[in-house]
């Protein structure tokens, strides 16, 4: 069995790739903390990523009695800005905030990691394999 071939660990796979080279790009902004002239990176946020790469679904009314479903509002536009000061070198990577961004992908790295070994489990609960 395929497990990239199910949903939901397609996706686990593609959240896992883009963590890892988020990761990349934060390390190389950290590493230049003192490179002079240096710009920050990030990438595009996951669910941008994601829309760009899948088709467009709309929600199914399956119960007249269910609220009607909107796709609208869930992605928000690309966050990057300039970034709000500079070091006297030109400098523009703030160590506070790619410490931060570090840590948010870490977590979203085990969140992703722990929700893909829990259905695997459950795969293997539904399949008597333990």
């Amino acid at each position: 069995m395929d497990v990239n071939s199910i949903g939901i660990f397609s996706l686990a796979d593609k959240r896992l790739a883009w963590l890892d080279q988020r990761q990349v790009l934060l390390s190389q902004d950290i590493a230049n903390v003192d490179t002079p002239q240096f710009q920050e990176q990030d990438l595009i946020p996951f669910a941008t990523t994601l829309a760009r790469t899948t088709a467009a679904s709309t929600p199914v009314r399956t119960n007249p009695m269910h609220l009607q479903g909107t796709t609208g509002g869930a992605l928000q536009p690309d966050g990057h800005v300039l970034p709000a000061e500079r070091a006297p070198d030109g400098n523009a990577v703030s160590l506070d905030d790619e410490l931060i961004k570090v840590a948010d992908t870490d977590n979203a790295q085990a969140l992703t990691t722990n929700l893909y070994t829990t259905y695997i489990g459950m795969f293997r609960t539904a399949l008597d394999r333990s």
